[in-house]
C-alpha cells in the first residue's frame, strides 16, 4: 500500500521511517517533508502547504494512496481529516471537532472537568485585567496559557507577579498569533512530567510507551519552552499500576467524554501528566497527534507493525488487535537545535556529519532541514535533527544518542548535554 505522511518535522521522518520497516509498505509519500525524508528509500517528498487539502486530495486520488496519516496539529485542527474523508480517502488523525482537544485548552478543560478527569484547577479570561486579578487572589507560582495552538511555547510558568502578568499581556497582544484570544490561568503542578501517547479507534484506547520529553531550552530545565529538547522511554516514572489507572481514569473518560459530545475520534490522544511526588497525578494538557520529539523514542521500539494499528484505528477494530508487542530495552533523543532557538535563528548553515553519527543503534530523524540545489541537508528550523540512540538500558541508549550527536556538526549547533538526566540519577 501506499502512504501520505502530512508533515515536515522529526516526528514525521520518524513515521515514514517505521511504516516502511513493513513489506505491506510499497512507498511513503510525505507532505511536504524534509531533508531526511528527501533521502529515505521508498520515500519521496511532494513541495504542497499542509493546508493544501486540494492539492493533497487530487494527488491521493490519482497516485492510489491508500491511507493519509496527519502529524501536525495545525492541519487536524483547520479539517484536514474531515475534508479528505468527504473525498473517499482513509486518514489517521481525529476530526476537527476532535482536535479542539488541542486547538483549545479552555475548551479540553471544560471536557476534563466534565469527564472527571484530574486536572489542575483553572480558570480562563477573555480580557487582561480580570485575569491579573486572578493570579493576584491564587498567588505565585502559576501557569499562564495562551488558548490556542502555539508551537509548544504557548505555557509560561510564573514565579513572579510581574513574570505573570507580563505573560498576560504578551498573550493578549498577540504574541501566540490567534491562541492568545483567552488566557487559562492554571495551578501550579509539582512532580515530575509524563508523557502518555494512546491510539484509539474511537471505542477503544491503547496507550503506547510512556515517555517523558525535557521542555526548556537549557540544562537542568532551565530557561525557555521549546517543542521538546529531547526525550526517553518507556518512563519509569509512570509504573504498571499507575498506568493502569491512566487508563482507566484518563483516557477512557476522554474517549467517553468525547462520544457523549458526539465526536468520533480516531487517531492518537496524548495526554501529558504531572506525577507528583506522592504518586498522585494530573492532567496537564490534550494533544489530538503524535508527540515530537516522543514519536522518535517510542516507534523505535515498536515492534507490532505501525500500519496494521493505523488500519484497526481508521477501520474501528483496535479491540480485535492482539496487545501491542515491544522490544527490549530503552531509547533516548536529543534534539540538535539551531544557535538562538527557541528565539531567532538562521537557516541554511550546511549540516555535516549525518552518516558518521548513524553507527549502529543510532538514527538520525530529520526535523528542521531540507536537501539544497546542490543536494546538500542544510538546516530549516529551529529543531533541526533528533539523534535517537536504543540500548538494553538507559544508560547505553542515553550514551548511544550523545556519541552520535557528538559527530553532527553545523554553525551554531546547540544541544542540551542532560538529556535523561532523571532517570540515570
Amino acid at each position: 500500500m501506499k502512504v501520505l505522511v502530512v508533515g515536515n518535522g522529526g516526528r514525521e521522518h520518524a513515521l515514514a521511517w517505521k511504516l516502511l520497516q513493513s513489506a505491506q509498505i510499497e512507498q511513503v509519500v510525505c507532505v511536504p517533508g524534509n531533508g531526511g525524508t528527501a533521502t529515505l528509500e521508498r520515500c519521496q517528498n511532494l513541495p504542497l502547504a499542509v493546508d493544501d487539502f486540494e492539492g493533497m486530495s487530487r494527488y491521493a486520488l490519482e497516485n492510489g494512496i491508500s491511507l493519509v496519516v496527519v502529524g501536525p496539529e495545525v492541519p487536524l485542527a483547520m479539517g484536514i481529516t474531515d475534508y479528505l474523508q468527504s473525498q473517499g480517502l482513509m486518514v489517521f488523525g481525529p476530526v476537527k471537532a476532535g482536535a479542539q482537544i488541542e486547538a483549545s485548552k479552555a475548551w479540553a478543560k471544560a471536557l476534563m472537568q466534565e469527564a472527571g478527569i484530574p486536572t489542575a484547577k483553572a480558570a480562563v479570561f477573555t480580557e487582561a485585567t480580570a485575569a491579573k486579578s486572578y493570579v493576584k487572589s491564587q498567588g505565585i507560582p502559576i501557569v499562564i496559557k495562551a488558548d490556542g495552538l502555539a508551537a509548544g511555547k504557548g505555557v509560561i510558568v510564573a514565579t513572579t507577579q510581574e513574570q505573570a502578568e507580563t505573560a498576560i499581556e504578551a498573550i493578549f497582544a498577540g504574541q501566540f498569533g490567534s491562541a492568545g484570544n483567552f488566557v487559562v490561568v492554571e495551578e501550579c503542578l509539582i512532580g515530575e512530567e509524563v508523557s502518555v501517547l494512546a491510539l484509539t479507534d474511537g471505542l477503544t484506547i491503547r496507550p503506547l510507551l510512556p515517555a517523558q520529553d525535557h521542555k526548556r531550552i537549557g540544562d537542568g530545565d532551565t530557561g525557555e519552552n521549546t517543542g521538546g529538547m529531547g526525550a526517553y522511554a518507556p518512563a519509569p516514572i509512570a509504573t504498571p499500576q499507575l498506568m493502569a489507572r491512566i487508563q482507566t481514569e484518563v483516557l477512557e473518560r476522554a474517549i467517553a467524554g468525547l462520544k457523549s459530545r458526539g465526536i468520533d475520534y480516531r487517531g492518537v490522544l496524548y495526554a501529558g501528566l504531572m506525577i507528583a511526588p506522592d504518586g498522585e497525578f494530573k492532567v496537564l494538557e490534550f494533544n489530538c497527534r503524535f508527540g515530537d520529539p516522543e514519536t522518535q523514542v517510542i516507534l523505535p521500539l515498536l515492534e507490532t507493525p505501525l500500519e496494521e494499528l493505523i488500519l484497526a484505528c481508521v477501520q474501528q477494530r483496535l479491540g480485535e488487535m492482539p496487545p501491542i508487542a515491544w522490544k527490549p530495552g530503552a531509547a533516548a533523543t536529543v534534539v540538535a537545535a539551531s544557535g538562538g532557538y527557541p528565539g531567532k535563528y538562521d537557516t541554511g548553515k550546511v549540516i555535516t556529519g549525518i552518516k558518521e553519527a548513524e553507527a549502529p543503534g543510532v538514527t538520525v530523524f530529520h526535523a528542521g532541514t531540507k536537501l539544497n540545489q546542490q543536494q546538500e541537508i542544510v538546516t530549516d528550523g529551529g529543531r533541526v535533527l533528533n539523534v535517537t540512540g536504543i540500548g538494553e538500558n538507559f544508560q547505553q541508549a542515553i550514551a548511544q544518542a550523545y556519541t552520535g550527536i557528538k559527530s553532527i556538526q553545523f554553525q551554531g549547533v546547540y544541544y542540551r548535554q542532560d538529556i535523561g538526566h532523571r532517570v540515570l540519577n
